[in-house]
């Protein structure tokens, strides 16, 4: 059997096999800091909520404080080091230009509450972000305020709503593919509505005749993502859009894979009404590690009154000042929402212009087409349909043959270098492996990511244990994900560490 080898880091450890803690590092007088003399008279505070003692903390100097951080980093998985094929996620490679972009003084700097003459520049980033923005979506205006994907579905379904409430007509429930990202149900229910899920069919799209028996007079929208989870495009897309629209239902555009019909075709063209968008998954922002994100809301004409405000709008001298849309839903996030995300997006665009941002969705959906066609050697591919920028494997013969699961073989690609995929997603595929490759990974690196899935098969066979206590060379070997998840452990006392 073929041993992949260490391809984690080889940093060496200080003090034994383990990573040191800070504590470890301690020693008493140490210090990674200095403040300079008070100022102020010195004052004793006598507060019942002061401590008796200052808190016990590592006492550390600074290079062994930066060491330690830096040694923890290195052992960290990240799309600088590798492919990292998360499927529904676009984990892809940001350029860099685009963080320079952000760290330019007069962006980094400025106040979020500065009023609108002193901020004229970043308003018309933002301005000019809005308009190409609404060119590829073929919508009317957006708004920049959600700082997440999630917070722009909440902000969709807000402005759906305010449009049937305006008309005396509220309306309980709005509708969802049974394969929809895991977020779309979350958000109809705090929006306030029923999910009301529609099966996909034997191609992996929506069931047209299940969705014409759910619609009906009190269905205020659908939340579609297309192409959809499974990686396929909804080829009825326009009847889909057609049957919401005869109950003066609106049609949402969860754009979590917008990177793969970019420049190609728009969603207001396939009869969307509201498309959030992800600019930390489309546009060039590091997307995981908890943010910032941001996922801008974009709308038809009708719907424009709906917008969180305020938004910044060109006045008739030239000047862009901030102007509250005439219904609008209010704030749904402080200030105006993560601007630098939004320059990090703008440069991403203006660098590749519109030719360039038609070869991401040419390129997104090439490099998948490619590994599909690769690895459907060994794994099942459920949906026959030519794919997008990603699609969904099975392991399930794999596991009736050796024993060896989804999971298992999502643990065992680290071992050569690469991220795992999302596993077990869509619930309506049975040992789901998710690939994205993404538009930024060269046919290389693809036909390498392919080899180790092919190889892990091959090991399934030869040594199914192996794959059991997969992966074997990384600092931190297989978890018991299931353990952690049912018993979590929330806290840390310092004397744990003692």
């Amino acid at each position: 059997m073929r041993d992949p080898g260490a391809r984690a880091s080889s940093t060496p450890l200080v003090g034994g096999s383990a990573e040191p803690t800070l504590r470890d590092l301690s020693a008493p007088g140490r210090q990674a800091w200095s403040l300079p003399d008070l100022d102020v008279p010195r004052r004793n505070l006598d507060l019942p909520e002061m401590a008796d003692a200052p808190p016990a903390l590592p006492e550390v100097a600074e290079r062994d404080l930066v060491a330690h951080f830096t040694r923890l980093a290195h052992r960290n998985f990240g799309v600088d080091l590798g492919a990292y094929p998360l499927g529904s996620c676009t984990m892809k490679y940001n350029p860099k230009v685009c963080d320079w972009a952000a760290e330019l003084p007069g962006f980094r700097d400025l106040h979020p509450s500065a009023p609108a003459q002193l901020t004229q520049g970043i308003l018309e980033a933002v301005v000019e972000a809005e308009r190409i923005l609404c060119e590829l979506t073929g919508m009317s205006r957006a708004s920049f305020q959600p700082p997440a994907g999630a917070a722009g579905e909440l902000t969709g379904l807000l402005i759906m709503r305010a449009y049937h409430q305006e008309k005396g007509h509220p309306r309980h429930k709005v509708v969802i593919p049974d394969a929809s990202h895991g977020t779309n149900p979350a958000s109809v229910t705090l929006a306030g509505y029923e999910a009301v899920s529609v099966p996909s069919n034997a191609k992996g799209m929506v069931d047209i005749d299940a969705l014409r028996a759910v619609v009906d007079e009190d269905t205020a929208g659908l939340m579609l993502t297309n192409p959809n989870t499974l990686g396929l495009f909804e080829e009825d897309i326009e009847v889909i859009a057609q049957i919401i629209h005869e109950v003066d239902g609106l049609v949402y555009y969860d754009g979590a894979n917008l990177n793969a019909i970019l420049g190609v075709v728009r969603p207001g063209d396939m009869g969307f009404d509201i498309v959030h968008s992800n600019l930390h998954k489309t546009f060039a922002t590091p997307h995981g590690g908890g943010g910032p994100g941001s996922g801008p809301v974009a709308v038809v004409e009708r719907l424009i009154q709906y917008l969180p405000g305020p938004i910044p709008t060109p006045a008739g001298d030239g000047a862009i000042v901030w102007e509250q849309p005439a219904a609008s839903i209010g704030r749904v996030h402080g200030n105006h929402g993560n601007m630098l995300v939004v320059v990090r997006a703008l440069t991403y665009m203006l660098a590749l212009g519109g030719p360039g941002l038609e070869r991401v969705a040419q390129r997104s959906v090439l490099n998948a087409r490619y590994l599909e066609h690769l690895v459907g050697k060994e794994y099942a591919i459920p949906y026959t349909a030519p794919c997008m920028h990603e699609f969904v494997a099975s392991a399930e013969n794999l596991k009736k043959e050796t024993g060896i699961r989804a999971m298992d073989v999502a643990k065992a690609l680290p071992d050569y270098g690469f991220h795992a995929p999302t596993v077990y997603f869509p619930l309506v595929v049975d040992e789901a492996l998710m690939l994205e490759p993404t538009e930024t990974e060269s046919p290389e690196t693809v036909e390498a990511l392919a080899k180790a899935l092919l190889e892990i098969a091959d090991v399934a066979r030869q040594d199914p244990e192996y794959l059991h206590d997969a992966p074997h060379h990384t600092p931190v070997s297989r978890l018991d994900d299931a353990g952690a998840a049912r018993s979590p452990v929330l806290t840390w006392f310092m004397e744990d560490s003692q």
